[in-house]
């Protein structure tokens, strides 16, 4: 299979090319070369941009992903990593069910204030429990 332009990766799968050129400066991903002044890449690179989006989407950083992977491009996932990763994300959809049921509650309870209901007072005084914010990337 012949190498992909940046523009057919862009195309295939939605990654903007200015990220494709950021995760190139942080060591996710390498061009096979240039057509001109257009990148190319190695049609091994939409799987290896799956992994990042999974990845991303699970909640490690890119410095994480980064470590997932060979010096040669290889997937090297750590099963504990994953694991451990895998409870944090059970931990937040608790934390999350629990949030909405006391937002639909909210919405629905009979008290004069918001204050006055328990259940609200409840979701206050958890405000400040916010998991930590991702590492951002251009465009994202």
């Amino acid at each position: 299979m012949t190498n992909l332009d940046i523009s057919e990766v862009v195309e295939r799968t939605g990654v903007a090319a200015s990220t494709l050129r950021y995760y190139e400066e942080k060591g996710l991903i390498a061009a096979a070369g240039r057509r001109g002044l257009r990148r190319q890449y190695d049609p091994g690179i939409l799987d290896r941009l799956a992994l990042i989006a999974i990845g991303r989407q699970a909640g490690f950083s890119l410095d994480d992903i980064a470590g997932m992977f060979t010096p040669d491009g290889t997937p090297r996932i750590d099963r504990r990593q994953l694991s451990d990763r895998a409870d944090d994300l059970d931990r937040t959809i608790r934390r999350l069910r629990v949030l909405r049921d006391g937002l639909r509650h909210a919405a629905a309870c009979p008290a004069l204030s918001h204050l006055e209901c328990p259940t609200f007072r409840r979701i206050l005084s958890n405000a400040h429990r916010r998991p930590p914010a991702p590492d951002s990337e251009p465009g994202h």
